[in-house]
């Protein structure tokens, strides 16, 4: 049985003072020991969130990281700078990077081995924009994207990956895939990870679901078969989030 895993991405929102606040909100609320609950903030807040979340149940993750160890590249953040200061998840590959910073199949990969390599685990995004499903090229879409993503990639690595499908068309738009619309990606996404490896690793690895999660929609959402969380963004920097991370209750 794969456990629940809930990730808030607060993309560029909240100064360190703000995130502490906010930590400190959420901390007593996302309690809730039947699921991973996983802040994913901006570089410069997450020394002072993972100093908030202290002695919590809440991992903290990056929202993205380049794949050289060191060097001349301005303004970027390495997978050492992410461990050392007590990093455990980062996002990769999030459509808003592919978007506005011209973030590649290939590049992600890069991304992704490099976490593996200094034990982050990383949280693959994936999806198509309204167009491409409008002309029905969705599985096709997805699948290139995960099968890239996962280059050489071991199948016990993989088992601990954790990918994100997110639809474009339903990030910040307050439009959500239905369930099944949903359900139906996130099961192609494990049978691709079937095809490359095996069932075992298939039935080991967690997918999320991001696009507009909020409260409401959530019970329905992770109840599917396919379904082990989500990906929230605007959501997770709102008391709100905790009603998501507590959908059973």
């Amino acid at each position: 049985m794969r456990k629940k895993i809930i990730a808030g991405n607060w993309k560029m929102n909240k100064t360190p003072s703000e995130a502490v606040a906010l930590v400190e909100l959420l901390k007593p609320l996302v309690n809730n020991p039947d699921v991973d609950v996983v802040f994913c903030v901006p570089a410069i807040d997450i020394i002072p969130v993972i100093e908030a979340a202290k002695g919590s149940n809440i991992g903290v993750g990056a929202e993205n990281m380049y794949y050289e160890e060191s060097g001349a590249y301005t303004g970027e953040i390495s997978p050492d700078m992410l461990t050392d200061a007590g990093c455990s998840y980062v996002i990769l590959g999030h459509s808003e990077r592919r978007g506005y910073f011209a973030e590649t199949n290939e590049s992600v990969n890069k991304k992704v081995l490099k976490a593996f390599e200094h034990g982050l685990i990383p949280i693959i995004c994936c999806g198509e924009s309204l167009e491409q499903r409008e002309q029905g090229i969705t599985i096709d879409w997805i699948r290139q994207q995960v099968k890239i993503a996962f280059l050489g990639v071991s199948a016990d690595q993989t088992k601990t990956a954790i990918i994100a499908y997110e639809p474009i068309w339903a990030i910040g738009t307050g439009k959500t895939a239905t369930a099944d619309q949903a359900e139906e990606v996130c099961k192609a996404i494990r049978s691709c990870i079937g095809e490359i490896y095996d069932q075992e690793t298939a039935d080991a690895i967690r997918i999320q679901y991001g696009g507009s999660v909020n409260a409401k929609t959530a019970p329905e959402l992770f109840a599917m078969p396919d379904i082990d969380g989500g990906l929230v963004g605007g959501a997770a920097l709102k008391a709100e989030f905790a009603d998501i991370v507590n959908y059973k209750k």
